[in-house]
């Protein structure tokens, strides 16, 4: 069975890393983009099983691109973890109500996200 692709999406080079090496070594196939925009080309593209996704970015927003995504008949049955510092409970609520199937707070408790990510894609 081929590998579960995931694409991860945050403007931080170091958060991009902890994520892509936490789940490359769980046995996805990882792809990354570090902003909103970038992020809709490579889901067109790529076709993830999954995408890991940062709210505060330039440009587009997590809530902006998981708004778009979950809108378009092409995109929307591909399920969004939202992955922020934004740890508000009004925070988790907007981006539930943008179509995200998760939200998970930072710093990341990688075992919560590994099960999370295990019940969206299998």
């Amino acid at each position: 069975m081929l590998a579960q692709k995931i694409l991860i999406v945050d403007d931080s080079p170091t958060e991009r890393f902890f994520l892509a090496d936490l789940l490359a070594k769980r046995g996805y196939r990882v792809v990354t983009a570090q902003n909103g925009d970038e992020a809709l080309q490579k889901i067109r593209a790529e076709r993830p099983a999954l995408v890991v996704m940062d709210v505060v970015m330039p440009g587009s927003s997590g809530f902006q691109v998981t708004r778009a995504l979950n809108r378009d008949p092409d995109t929307q049955s591909i399920p969004v973890i939202l992955c922020t510092s934004k740890a508000t409970e009004t925070d988790r609520i907007w981006g539930l109500r943008q179509g995200a199937r998760e939200y998970v707070t930072k710093p990341v408790d990688a075992e919560i996200l590994l099960a999370k990510i295990a019940e969206l894609t299998h």
